[in-house]
């Protein structure tokens, strides 16, 4: 079984939510750990709380989005350690409103995100560890992948999208040694929820005959932290792919989360859209 001590690990996303717990338990376990995200000040910080030394942690400010971004986080990496054994393709945001009013090129730059930027990104470690001999990538999905919510149509597709994308990718992968998994988190207490919003700002305020239906959702929403998981729930599952020989291809958590998975299975779909239906 692998070990952590002495990993090279990239997280993206890393300077709040699952991607700094992610960082914190894989710098408890002993690996190196590259931190990347906009923030630099967040990233520093962290960096100096989990390494003081800096030997074994390098936080890369950078936008994903950036093809030389991408290339310098990479870049960095190997100049740094020389070897890049994981990677976790954790950055993302959602958008927010229903699908006739949300522009394309808000929508665009979801995808480009969510997907795209993961894409790029994982092309670039690929070739380091086909050379190696293996790897492992942990995609950071969402339940909202595998069920759909009226006005999150646009985020929650980006997720159903990295389901087809892991699954490929895990195929392709295998006769190198790269592992591919997915880590499917459900509701997690993070600023995942405020940065939606300020994103969708525009939409939401100019919801038109949507508005009334605004409130559903927010009901909704508000239930669901009553259940509502901490971040280091899905650190702990990104840590038991990463040290697998034969990690899952999904890894779901908290407990909610299954629950609403098994749901999702067992019961006709009418049902399961009756569940998320929107109340104005």
């Amino acid at each position: 079984m692998p070990n952590l001590a002495g990993q090279v690990v990239i997280v993206t996303g890393a300077s709040a939510g699952i991607g700094e717990a992610t960082a914190r338990r894989l710098a408890r376990g002993g690996a190196k750990v590259v931190i990347t995200a906009r923030r630099q000040d967040r990233l520093d910080a962290l960096a100096r709380e989990l390494d003081p030394s800096g030997a074994n942690f390098l936080p890369v400010a950078g936008d994903i989005t950036s093809e030389s971004d991408r290339r310098s986080l990479v870049d960095a990496t190997l100049a740094k350690f020389g070897r890049i054994d994981a990677l976790v393709n954790n950055a993302g945001y959602g958008t927010r409103g229903p699908v006739e009013i949300v522009p394309v090129e808000l929508i665009r730059k979801n995808y480009e995100t969510n997907i795209f930027s993961l894409i790029a990104l994982t092309q670039r470690v690929i070739p380091t560890m086909r050379t190696q001999g293996g790897g492992c990538i942990v995609n950071i999905g969402s339940v909202a992948g595998r069920i759909a919510r009226p006005l999150s149509s646009i985020y929650d597709s980006t997720k159903h999208a990295l389901e087809a994308l892991t699954d490929g990718l895990r195929g392709e992968l295998k006769p190198f040694g790269i592992r591919v998994s997915l880590v499917r988190p459900g509701f997690i207490v993070t600023e995942f929820i405020d940065a939606a919003n300020a994103a969708s700002a525009d939409v939401i305020a100019n919801a038109g005959p949507y508005a009334p239906y605004y409130k559903g959702y927010h009901e909704g929403t508000t239930k669901l932290r009553a259940f509502a998981g901490q971040p280091d729930d899905i650190a702990r599952l990104v840590e038991k792919a990463l040290t697998s020989d034969d990690p899952a291809p999904r890894y779901n958590g908290p407990f909610h989360a299954k629950i609403f998975l098994f749901a999702r299975w067992l019961l006709p779909r009418r049902v399961i859209g009756w569940m998320v239906r929107l109340k104005g």
